[in-house]
């Protein structure tokens, strides 16, 4: 596998103390980062500079001005194709959901530990390509489909009850079952699964 020291990581985030400590925890990696404040300034600093071949870009969803997501829109659009990996502090399953199926790395939610974050940016450089859909999706029941489409969509149990006419109890049932068949702990890895990014 090539060193750490080769990889330049970009690291976007406007909160000051979370970019201190990630530069903390990539540069005890091995890893070589450049951090930013807002996703203009990686940006310019991208027209500037030509990335490194093994590059990943680390960045929130949330900021003020450009936000992810945009960010992600506008790399494509630049022809820019580098890993990027999204961390946020909102949970937010159909901004992951989006992000994903625009071709996003990974999707991590703070607080995480620092093993969590180097793994992410080890796995995304080394399977750049999205994955095919896990061929577990085919052995879930038409139930458990329903639930998880309600699911992926952001809904909570009870909407999603009242949806198909069934109890919540129920929902929770299937939905505990189709977490087990994927081998998903919480939404975040079940959103992974889904879209063939594990």
């Amino acid at each position: 596998m090539t060193a750490a020291t080769d990889t330049r990581i970009y690291l976007v985030d406007d909160h000051q103390e979370f970019r201190q400590s990630c530069v903390w925890i990539l540069e005890q990696a091995g890893f070589q980062v450049r951090d930013f404040s807002s996703a203009q300034a990686l940006l310019k600093e991208l027209a500037r500079e030509a990335p490194p071949a093994r590059s990943c870009i680390v960045s929130d969803i949330r900021m003020p001005g450009m936000n992810g997501l945009e960010l992600q829109v506008e790399l494509a659009h630049r022809g820019t194709s580098i890993p990027l990996i999204f961390v946020t502090g909102h949970g937010d399953v159909p901004l992951a959901v989006n992000a994903m199926r625009h071709g996003a790395a990974n999707f991590i939610e703070k607080p995480f530990d620092a093993p969590l974050l180097i793994d992410a940016i080890q796995t995304a450089l080394t399977h750049h390509a999205p994955q095919a859909a896990s061929s577990a999706l085919t052995n879930l029941t038409r139930r458990e489909r329903q639930v998880l489409d309600g699911v992926m969509s952001g809904k909570l149990n009870k909407v999603i009850a009242d949806e198909l006419s069934i109890s919540p109890k129920t929902v929770e049932l299937h939905r505990s079952n189709l977490m087990a068949k994927l081998g998903a702990h919480n939404v975040v890895e079940l959103t992974r699964v889904v879209l063939g990014q594990h």
